[in-house]
């Protein structure tokens, strides 16, 4: 293989005079921090030098992570070190000269093989194959392995916590009956539920509300766990769950609708679509609620391309402004704003904390790959949250002419 690491050590040393992290290398050999701190990287051969050369930059650097060849010791620790550490720039001197001692510590070798658990999306973005395709991908993995780190109700999405909720069963619990508030449920009415995962929302729904759920995924496996849900619950005869894409639903009516973690998926070309097709599914004096994660700086893109190959490609979470504007020009004016960006941060370490006390079990379900993307993609998302890349909003809206009582009431519909 002809690989040496002397190059690459003296490099990154010329390089990072100021190293707040170490790093390991095969040979034995160690870069050290230069504070006596910070995470401790190790670079188990030379095939992580060439995944980095194939594919520079986070591509590159993600596909030695999830093959194995990239370990980090503290993750989190890593992660607070991206979002403070500001490296000093190169010119492309100093960059070539890293590629090149890049190039001899990785020696003589074919370009290695990007990782089984990547997903290059193809075809036309946000068309129904390929958004079928990336839903797959994230979620078509054993519901037990979910299950390692959701609640007991295995609700996906932000728990609040902000309402004096002290555990995650009990902060879901919270975020289920807020949705059914705010849009003021009664007895008997048909309630669209987009996006329903494992069928949380439109189980307590249909228990606590007596309403009639339609619920829709992608994900077969999804619903046949939200089936299996609804029937244990004694509801069955009140919650359809489909697996069927939104675009699909045609000539229904429903008195509300909750988008729950959904808006995320459709994208800046598909908001405005979306939009209208949730207005001509509601009654005239429907109400809507949706809640979904949004960016909060502009310039920011979507996704990096670690996502988009490996947590949940083509996901791309807009601006609220964006979302708002949308639901305004399909006459869904929004009535009611609200965030909960510390709750998904509070969220996100309840899940991140119970999947490492399940890690055994985890690899059983999920394998290597697939564990250490999981356990990278809960900080990182946790970290959005908590340096203000992104944020999460309830939008309440209702067609043009309707009047909402103010949240906290037990009514939805003032007037007509």
């Amino acid at each position: 293989m002809l690989s040496s690491t002397d190059p690459i050590r003296a490099e990154l040393a010329r390089a990072l005079p100021d190293r707040p992290f170490s790093v390991d290398f095969w040979d034995g050999t160690q870069l050290p921090s230069t504070n006596g701190g910070g995470p401790r990287f190790a670079v188990r051969s030379p095939a992580a030098f060439a995944h980095a050369l194939r594919a520079p930059g986070q591509l590159g650097l993600g596909r030695a992570y999830v093959s194995g060849e990239l370990e980090v010791d503290d993750v989190d620790a890593a992660l607070d070190l991206l979002d403070a550490w500001q490296p000093p720039s190169l010119d492309r001197g100093e960059q070539a000269r890293l590629a090149l001692a890049a190039a001899r510590a990785a020696g003589l070798q074919r370009p290695p093989r990007p990782p089984t658990s990547e997903l290059r999306p193809r075809g036309r973005r946000h068309s129904r194959e390929r958004d079928a395709r990336s839903v797959r991908h994230h979620y078509d993995l054993p519901p037990e392995f979910f299950a390692l780190f959701l609640d007991a109700s295995m609700t996906y999405s932000c728990a609040v916590f902000s309402r004096g909720a002290t555990t995650l069963e009990e902060a879901q619990e919270t975020k289920l009956e807020l949705v059914c508030t705010k849009l003021g449920l009664k007895p008997g009415e048909r309630l669209l539920d987009v996006g329903c995962g494992w069928g949380s929302f439109a189980v307590h729904a249909a228990v606590n509300h007596g309403v009639h759920v339609t619920g829709i995924t992608l994900s077969a496996p999804q619903a046949e766990r939200a089936r299996a849900r609804a029937e244990e619950a004694g509801v069955a005869d009140r919650v359809d769950i489909r697996v069927q894409d939104w675009r699909e639903l045609l000539g229904e009516r429903f008195d509300a609708i909750a988008s729950i973690g959904m808006v995320e998926h459709v994208g800046n070309v598909q908001i405005d679509a979306y939009a209208q097709r949730l207005r001509d599914l509601l009654e005239p004096d429907g109400r809507l609620l949706n809640h979904g994660i949004a960016r909060v700086r502009h310039g920011d893109p979507e996704a990096g391309p670690f996502s988009e190959r490996y947590v949940f490609p083509d996901a791309a979470p807009l601006h609220v402004g964006r979302v708002i504007s949308a639901f305004e020009r399909a006459g869904l004016p929004a009535d009611h704003i609200e965030g909960f960006q510390s709750d998904y941060a509070e969220t996100l370490r309840h899940w991140a904390m119970r999947l490492d006390e399940n890690l055994d079990r985890a690899l059983e379900l999920a394998g290597p790959e697939r564990v250490r993307i999981w356990r990278l993609y809960l900080r990182a998302a946790r970290s959005g949250f908590t340096t203000g890349f992104t944020s999460i909003y309830q939008v309440r809206a209702a067609p043009v002419g309707v009047v909402l009582a103010p949240v906290g009431t037990e009514s939805a519909t003032v007037s007509a």
